[in-house]
């Protein structure tokens, strides 16, 4: 309890020599005395101030200027459980416990000195028969020359607990009486703020951030109140929990539910991860174990997020990002488990972020640019075509391969731009490789679509657009997408594709062998060409005598290469790495091949160079 001291006030209207230790003794039996018999020669005023002051029911005490007790009234002894008059030469400092707080007691000081106008302050006192007593205390100075103050004290204990329940209404949980939110971070701030040799702690904290696993399905299927009694015996299974862990430690954790369904533990003081990844664990064995509630049987399980670190230079924000990330990461790999933060993974994380909200700028900003790898003809080595290949060219990350960022593109919708770009730089490309070598057949080019492309853009629209602005043959550009992207088309994208093929664009079924591999629906595609995955090829990888070739793969991809030239297509080879792959896929009938055997991706001016070859020989870099 701390004292504040204030401004000037008007002085306290009692004059000490008016108020004195009365001459009429108390009746028998105790109670209020009479009033006062007025003195020889006193003012009526001064004896009216004497009455008042006796039977005031507020606790008042005269004190002098060495802070000894002068007088005091019936109210003040009641309140301190004794007689009054025993109070006289008291010292009153110590009756209202004025020096528990140091500046309280400068304030009383000069107060007594009469350097100070007034002092308010709160004490908690202990009344003679053991119950606690929490009193409002007020000093002001007496009026007139007299030297002196008088001490007044109000009774405030059933307002504290007033104000003591409304706090623990607000900082718990209504359904599982846990603390809430509020609390929580309260204390979470407090950990942090704690020095660790404050109270010879380890300067670590810990937490458990839990999320429970299908728990909308029972408010959903079995009601709002059914869902509130099982939240009820999560928070008494994990309050058990938290006691039994803290049985061999120095606390126990603070269990709280942060709302919904989720739940946290707070570990202060921790000793390491050991420490919270046994917390973790014993959390999840007791929500195992089945919960009978209003005659039905129900099990759940738990996911849970444990951060553990030292607590100089954490934040409460913080702490509770890393503990919210490690929860998804716990329920992206299966769920009813825990997960340990790892920062590793977090930076990772971060660098996904941060592509994530600069993608679509940096199309604006011409970051992006093409690199074409060639495709080649199995039988002469002669350049047929090439697949045109995107990269970040990033500020800070330097250059990114596809892999880093077109899933981004493809959840954000900027793979839409990007295609877009995309597709007609590789366009205007091709057109300006044609021009610059009309001695050599034309090339085609290949630029991969995304199914989202399909859907949020006019493809079709785009497509014919960009071949009459670039002046590129239909026939010269292929479209490529996956093949779980194409099986199973309906509706738009097929009529897309089918207009695409009727306009005379290539269409090309990339990864081939991966998906659905609906042979039977191939044929009623539009495509006209199929690129086997590289999961396949490399099954033909064998460079001395004692490698041999996986005979499963060989007859798969066999089969599949004569399926695809009965039905018109032609079959491009993906990842080819060494010329033993080449030549088994040559004498199989593959009718081109890709990979870093003929060449890596490479700038345009690269191409312009095969271009000007006569042919182009299998394994030239």
């Amino acid at each position: 309890m701390s004292g504040t001291s204030e401004g000037p006030t008007p002085a306290a209207d009692l004059d000490r020599s008016a108020v004195t230790a009365s001459d009429t003794p108390a009746p028998p039996g105790g109670g209020l005395r009479p009033g006062p018999v007025p003195r020889r020669g006193e003012p009526a005023a001064a004896s009216a101030y004497r009455s008042v002051f006796a039977a005031s029911p507020l606790s008042m005490a005269v004190v002098d200027a060495e802070g000894l007790v002068v007088t005091a009234n019936d109210a003040f002894g009641a309140l301190l459980g004794t007689d009054p008059d025993a109070l006289a030469g008291r010292v009153a400092a110590d009756l209202v416990d004025l020096a528990a707080d140091a500046r309280d007691w400068h304030a009383y000081r000069e107060l007594l000195r009469g350097r100070q106008a007034k002092l308010r302050c709160a004490r908690r006192l202990k009344h003679h028969d053991g119950h606690v007593v929490w009193v409002q205390v007020a000093v002001a100075p007496l009026a007139g020359a007299e030297a002196g103050v008088l001490l007044s004290v109000t009774d405030v204990s059933t307002h504290r607990e007033l104000q003591a329940r409304l706090r623990h209404l607000q900082m718990h949980d209504p359904v599982t009486r846990l603390p809430n939110r509020t609390l929580f971070f309260e204390r979470l701030s407090a950990s942090l703020e704690t020095e660790p040799d404050e109270q010879g702690g380890t300067g670590r904290i810990g937490l458990c951030y839990l999320d429970l696993d299908g728990f909308k399905a029972v408010n959903d299927t079995l009601g709002h109140r059914v869902g509130d009694r099982l939240l009820t015996a999560v928070a008494e299974r994990l309050t058990r929990v938290a006691a039994e862990a803290g049985s061999t430690r120095a606390s126990t954790p603070l269990v709280a539910r942060l709302g919904g369904d989720e739940f946290a533990l707070l570990v202060e003081d921790s000793t390491g991860t050991d420490q919270l990844a046994e917390l973790a664990e014993s959390a999840l064995t007791a929500l195992q174990q089945p919960f009978d509630l209003a005659g039905r049987r129900l099990s759940l399980s738990a996911s849970i997020g444990v951060v553990e670190r030292h607590a100089a230079g954490t934040t409460a924000t913080g702490l509770m990002q890393a503990a919210d990330t490690t929860l998804y990461w716990a329920k992206a790999d299966g769920k009813a488990r825990w997960t340990l933060f790892d920062p590793e993974r977090n930076a990772h994380r971060m660098t996904r972020q941060a592509l994530s909200s600069t993608l679509r700028p940096a199309i604006d900003r011409g970051e992006f640019v093409l690199e074409y790898q060639p495709l080649v003809g199995m039988e002469d080595g002669r350049l047929r075509g090439v697949e045109a290949l995107v990269r970040w060219n990033h500020p800070q990350f330097g250059m990114l391969t596809p892999n880093r960022f077109i899933g981004l593109a493809e959840e954000d919708g900027s793979i839409v731009p990007l295609g877009r770009w995309a597709l007609t730089t590789a366009c205007r490309q091709a057109r300006h490789w044609h021009l610059a070598h009309p001695a050599e057949p034309p090339i085609f080019v290949s630029v991969n679509v995304a199914v989202r492309q399909v859907w949020d853009s006019d493809l079709v629209a785009d497509v014919a657009r960009t071949l009459t602005e670039t002046g590129l043959a239909p026939h010269l550009l292929q479209l490529e997408l996956t093949e779980s992207a194409v099986m199973g088309s309906a509706g738009r994208p097929l009529q897309a594709l089918q207009a695409l093929s009727d306009m005379g664009v290539r269409i090309a079924i990339d990864d081939f062998g991966t998906g659905y591999s609906n042979l039977a629906y191939l044929s009623r595609l539009p495509v006209s060409v199929l690129k086997l995955d590289g999961s396949f090829v490399r099954g033909f990888q064998y460079d001395g005598p004692g490698d041999r070739p996986n005979p499963a793969d060989e007859v798969v991809v066999e089969a599949m290469i004569q399926l695809a030239h009965r039905l018109g297509l032609t079959v491009t080879a993906e990842c080819v790495e060494t010329s033993a792959q080449a030549t088994r896929l040559r004498h199989i009938g593959c009718d081109t091949g890709q990979g870093w055997l003929y060449s890596r991706p490479v700038p345009p001016d690269r191409i312009s160079e095969l271009l000007g070859a006569q042919a182009y020989a299998v394994g030239n870099p």
